[in-house]
């Protein structure tokens, strides 16, 4: 395809590399670990620690703390979650579509954090000849994107169904008579067990088709980053961002039904029974009560399969709940937006008004081109659209719906546990890995099935050990990066993250040289704004976010979209151009500064800062008491 001319990978600024190749970071294995959390190792996998056996090969790869999509220190079962997205994405790159720029990706856990590390190509020629493979697969992808993109959506559904239709029996005293009548054959011992096999199965498998169209959508994104740079060297970073704008998206439809049930509680007259307070359980019986209020109950209802299905975070975690498993988030999410109705706030998304930015700002860029360039940049700028919209939907169907199945499918084996007697919580079990709750589920059905103790005292000793090993694990601050600092940088990891080598001196210079009143990140969107921060470090907070507050968190992830409804702008820890957080702030036209590497702790809830989203700073302008 003459629009795929995507070479990433470009020799940086030379200044740069030659500052930074005089310091280093860690070493990963000289890094030591926090009082109380040794022996931290063993709650891993081998395969996620850096090791002696491989220090030659680590050492010399540069790699980033993955604070976007895994800010806390790891249980050990989430990283579940990790080995099956990290395999995906790294066999799509290597092995499926052979994306040219960087090798591959791998990830270690570190301090119980995730690091990752594009893997560069050893030899230019190398690079060179997969390009035509490259361009030969991706083409077909893209030539077939809308037939293919269907066919996703129906498979990842199919597989979110056989998840929800896996059954975890309880072990009972004495099998159903029907278990002989029928000639089954098999006992409940064996349904568990193959239960969460096919659980776990199903979890690598959506993960496969994650990444499937993914990471051509983010190539095509690149490809007309890169063609517009360099046809356009006055291009900035905020007229680029609006080339793509304006898209219509599912991910935005949770937030969408929220305010469509808001209007609808007003013009039923059941707003003050939603907005007086109280549990959910006390506003549903005043619904119920209400003349109208079972009107709008119905709505609700018929809306929560599949738009409730929506993690309060990233839902890559076991302890994210979604709106399904708990209806206070959404039902006080309504109540903003009533509040605002009868304020005469508009709550829409400006999606008119950001296309009519798009056509005039593309439009007026794609006249600056020589006219024998056009034609390539239409190609690139109509493929960047077409991918536009996966590039976030993905996120609905996969992280959000699939995930809150899933969790809530591990919490059913957890409780067979705990039924069991082998672990007192339901909490428990995820201070095992994937594999260590394999065994304790088999000793669970084993000794069900021989009518003999487990092995009790070993996994309650093991899950009390682990607790305090990751409650000290918590008080380290994570090194940004460790390993071998790079000369250039061109993987597509990098750049959703922001990673620029800019970014890698800040880095280097580490918080000696940082102002302590005035940050620098990317501005992600554009605007420039003052207001009070509200610093937000675990989605258990983000019901505190008040009108008119400058939202400062390390990451944001999609389901946060009643939240920019609220906010004046957005500064995060981590994050760049191309990141979740990015593309919501510019839907929603609120300034975004991300990537800042410390905003969370060098502000305060209650600064006055002001966010500049033009320049990509943050100016503490006064301190709260």
């Amino acid at each position: 395809m003459d629009a795929l001319w995507f070479r990433p990978g470009a020799s940086p600024r030379e200044e740069i590399v030659t500052a930074i190749t005089k310091r280093s970071f860690p070493s990963p294995l000289d890094v030591r670990s926090p009082a109380g959390a040794e022996g931290w190792q063993k709650m891993y996998p081998p395969y996620l620690l850096f090791s002696a056996e491989n220090s030659e090969w680590e050492s010399a790869q540069f790699w980033y703390w993955d604070g976007m999509h895994r800010p806390d220190v790891e249980y050990p079962f989430d990283t579940l979650v990790h080995e099956a997205y990290m395999m995906s994405v790294s066999a799509v790159v290597s092995r499926v579509f052979a994306i040219p720029g960087a090798k591959s990706a791998a990830s270690r856990v570190l301090n119980g954090r995730l690091y990752l590390a594009d893997i560069p190509f050893t030899e230019e020629a190398e690079e060179v000849r997969r390009l035509p493979e490259f361009a030969r697969r991706a083409g077909h992808y893209f030539e077939n994107w809308e037939q293919l993109n269907a066919n996703w959506k129906a498979k990842v559904a199919a597989l979110t169904d056989e998840l929800a239709a896996i059954r975890v029996p309880e072990l009972p005293d004495l099998e159903d008579e029907t278990v002989v009548t029928s000639g089954r054959g098999f006992s409940s011992a064996h349904v568990l067990l193959d239960s969460f096999a096919r659980a776990v199965a199903n979890l690598f498998l959506v993960y496969q088709y994650h990444f499937e169209m993914l990471v051509l959508a983010y190539v095509a994104q690149l490809n007309l980053h890169e063609l517009a740079r360099a046809e356009l060297p006055g291009l900035t970073q905020h007229a680029l961002a609006r080339f793509t704008g304006g898209v219509e998206l599912e991910q935005f439809r949770p937030d969408e039904e929220l305010k469509r049930l808001a209007r609808l509680a007003l013009e039923l007259g059941v707003s003050g029974e939603l907005r007086a307070g109280g549990t959910v359980g006390e506003v549903m019986a005043r619904l119920e009560r209400h003349p109208k209020g079972r009107e709008w109950l119905t709505a609700m209802e018929q809306v929560k399969d599949p738009w409730f299905f929506v993690s309060t975070g990233t839902g890559l975690f076991h302890h994210e709940r979604s709106w399904i498993d708990d209806l206070s988030v959404p039902i006080a999410a309504i109540g903003g937006y009533i509040e605002r109705l009868e304020r005469g706030e508009a709550i829409d998304r400006p999606r008119s008004e950001l296309l009519a930015q798009r056509d005039r700002v593309t439009d007026q860029y794609r006249a600056l081109l020589p006219e024998d360039r056009r034609v390539a940049f239409d190609e690139a700028l109509k493929l960047a659209r077409l991918v536009a919209p996966h590039m976030q939907d993905h996120n609905f169907y996969i992280e959000h719906r699939h995930h809150t199945i899933f969790w809530n499918k591990m919490r059913l084996f957890a409780d067979r546990v705990v039924d069991a007697g082998l672990l007192d919580t339901q909490e428990d079990f995820f201070y095992l890995n994937r594999w260590e709750a394999g065994q304790v589920l088999f000793d669970t059905a084993n000794s069900w099935a021989q009518a003999s103790p487990g092995l009790r005292m070993r996994w309650r000793s093991l899950v009390c050990e682990r607790r305090e090993i990751l409650d000290a694990l918590r008080s380290w601050v994570p090194e940004p990066a460790v390993g071998a600092v790079p000369t250039h940088l061109g993987g597509l990891l990098t750049a959703q993250f922001g990673i620029t080598m800019d970014t890698v001196q800040r880095w280097l210079d580490g918080d000696e040289n940082l102002d302590v009143d005035e940050l620098t990140g990317t501005g992600a969107s554009p605007g420039v704004v003052e207001g009070p921060a509200r610093v937000v470090l675990s989605t258990d907070e983000i019901d505190r976010v008040a009108d008119g507050e400058i939202l400062v968190c390390t990451a944001t992830a999609p389901s946060w979209a009643p939240v920019f409804g609220k906010v004046r702008a957005t500064v995060s820890d981590v994050g760049g151009m191309m990141s979740h957080a990015a593309i919501l702030c510019r839907e929603y036209q609120i300034p975004a500064v991300l990537g800042t590497g410390a905003a969370t702790r060098l502000i305060q809830t209650g600064d006055l800062v002001r966010v500049d989203g033009d320049r990509g700073s943050v100016r503490i302008l006064r301190r709260a008491a």
